[in-house]
């Protein structure tokens, strides 16, 4: 049998490092003033796997207490560095596994860091994002030490990539998943109540207005929910306040500015609607693409495309264009904001605006 060269090269061609060690995962420091790299830190290594292509292997945005930074990676690992980039722990109590990869982020929560993986099987590929099954963990660590505290359980749901958030003075987590929108307590993990949101892959995270929790359960039967907080078990019957089928954001998470909730749609239509009742204000088609966010600061709303366009808007019943900015490189990260500078990170670049930092 005659074997091409090509053939040949390919059986005799080295194992790429990142199938035996793992890909390097790393924390950065930069200087908030001038730019300058200050350490960049190896803390992990992880196999690559499956993932969207919108998703990378470090996707998850990591949270501070302003003593240190911590990082959830694509295989489940969660790390603490210090100011100084030094290791301080790592967690490894989650084997993570998804088709879609890993797309929400920590949170902060007293003296615990609070971290969704709303995975899949890695032997079935339809189970976990197809069919539900109950292997989602929302998990509790504590800040200091690095060890699990408590793991909260879904029962049955599918692949999400929501970011929790907390209520009730930090009482009560809320957190989804695919086909769940779920209370637990703080302080034991366990599930406080429940509602059923059907649709899988669901990305945009809940927020608060009007006494309300407002969610989207973006694909499959995209619904936004308007959830009165609250009761124990099963609550899907007694308290959805209101449901609404136009506007429905599939990737950026809602934005609430009384009395307003501002969503941006797969087909880029950005919708303001009446947060107490779900009704439709008005909508506009933008230009572009959009995966980040839209962020309110300074009595303003931020609205920007993956290639870059930063839309300023003036919040109110009518959709009024105050200034738009445009950066280069694919935008497809949220806005953060610290002591009146934005900071936005491209494909390539992380950009300062604003005056001079302090």
């Amino acid at each position: 049998m005659t074997v091409s060269p090509s053939v040949v090269e390919k059986w005799n061609a080295p194992v790429p490092v990142e199938a035996i060690n793992g890909a390097s995962c790393r924390v950065i420091g930069i200087h908030r003033t001038s730019g300058d790299l200050l350490w960049n830190t190896e803390v992990h290594r992880q196999v690559p796997g499956p993932k969207r292509a919108q998703n990378s292997y470090a996707t998850p945005t990591p949270v501070s207490d302003g003593a240190r930074v911590y990082a959830a990676f694509y295989d489940g690992t969660i790390v603490a560095v210090d100011f100084d980039g030094k290791l301080v722990w790592k967690n490894e109590d989650v084997d993570f596994h998804s088709l879609h990869g890993l797309g929400a982020s920590p949170i902060l929560v007293g003296g615990l860091i609070v971290m969704p993986f709303d995975g899949s099987s890695r032997s079935d590929q339809r189970v976990g994002w197809k069919e539900p099954w109950d292997q989602a963990v929302l998990l509790a660590v504590d800040k200091e030490t690095g060890d699990t505290k408590w793991r909260g359980e879904r029962g049955l749901s599918r692949v999400g990539h929501v970011t929790a958030i907390v209520i009730e003075k930090g009482q009560t987590v809320v957190s989804a998943g695919s086909d769940r929108v779920q209370a637990h307590d703080v302080e034991t993990g366990k599930r406080i109540w429940s509602v059923y949101s059907q649709g899988e892959g669901v990305t945009p995270s809940p927020v608060l207005g009007e006494g309300l929790i407002f969610t989207s359960s973006s694909f499959e039967e995209p619904t936004i929910r308007a959830i009165r907080p609250g009761g124990h078990g099963d609550v899907t019957e007694s308290h959805i306040v209101w449901e609404q089928k136009r506007g429905v954001p599939a990737l950026p998470s809602p934005l609430y500015v009384e009395p307003f909730l501002y969503t941006i749609t797969r087909d880029n239509i950005l919708h303001c609607i009446e947060a107490k009742t779900g009704e439709v204000v008005w909508l506009e088609r933008l230009k572009g693409n959009y995966s980040a966010s839209p962020l309110l600061a300074d009595g303003r709303i931020y609205i920007t495309s993956e290639d870059g366009l930063t839309t300023v808007l003036e919040p109110g019943a009518r959709y009024k264009v105050i200034t738009q900015n445009r950066l280069d490189g694919k935008t497809m990260a949220s806005i953060a904001v610290s002591r009146g500078n934005f900071f936005i990170r491209t494909g390539d670049s992380l950009y300062c605006i604003g005056n001079q930092p302090r």
